[in-house]
């Protein structure tokens, strides 16, 4: 099995609705955001999917949430922006991504993990079993 993985960020605000503490009022992060995929084949020229190819579904998703307030976007207009919310978020976009390209290259790729930090000591991950 081979697993490939890419690290962006990107800078957003929130605020955590019902959080009884500072984190309830507006603040901002510099998230750091991490996306893995996994293959047991390679194509031709060796490669399980093109970095390249990685970094820009992955670029194409955070640009949308890049210097925004997170809670005027959908979802987090009900769900809580917390870093598992958008972990989730993330995987669940990039997943879209990977099933179009697998579909039309036939590769198993799959997505694996997202991590999301919003500080270099706090960080959550999703996936998905």
């Amino acid at each position: 099995m081979y697993e490939l993985t890419v690290i962006t960020d990107f800078a957003a605000a929130h605020s955590l609705r019902e959080y009884e503490g500072e984190c309830e009022n507006l603040h901002g992060h510099n998230w750091k955001v991490e996306a893995a995929v996994i293959t047991d084949r390679l194509d031709d020229t060796s490669l399980a999917v093109d970095f390249k190819l990685l970094k820009k579904w992955l670029n194409d998703i955070l640009e949308g949430l890049d210097h925004r307030y997170l809670n005027e976007l959908e979802p987090f207009k009900t769900k809580n922006p917390s870093s598992e919310n958008i972990a989730r978020f993330i995987f669940k976009k990039l997943e879209k991504s990977l099933k179009a390209y697998d579909e039309a290259k036939e590769r198993g790729v799959y997505i694996k993990k997202v991590t999301v930090w919003e500080s270099e000591r706090a960080w959550a991950s999703y996936y998905e079993d």
